[in-house]
């Protein structure tokens, strides 16, 4: 159930770009922002790329059963512990 990303940037790589995104409401182009976490919600900033992928279809899916479309935090909130979404996001 892991997405497959093209080999351009190594996990790690990846995984401290996505964590190292300001927490303001700037967003780069390409990419938007999602919150995860079961008690305390932490903002990644992943790359639209990733809408493609059915893991990351099924985190949506379950993010709208739950939470309908309101997102109070500005983002899309994903109903999952931040290890399972570094994860699946990294291909691990």
């Amino acid at each position: 159930m892991a997405i497959h990303l093209p080999k351009i940037l190594s996990s790690k790589q990846m995984v401290r770009r996505i964590l190292s995104s300001p927490e303001t409401n700037k967003v780069p182009k390409g990419h938007f922002a999602v919150y995860v976490g079961e008690t305390q919600k932490k903002r990644f900033v992943v790359p639209i790329s990733f809408l493609k992928h059915p893991s990351f279809q099924s985190l949506l899916n379950q993010a709208e059963e739950e939470f309908g479309f309101n997102h109070p935090m500005g983002g899309v909130t994903i109903p999952c512990s931040e290890e399972v979404f570094i994860r699946l996001t990294c291909n691990c």
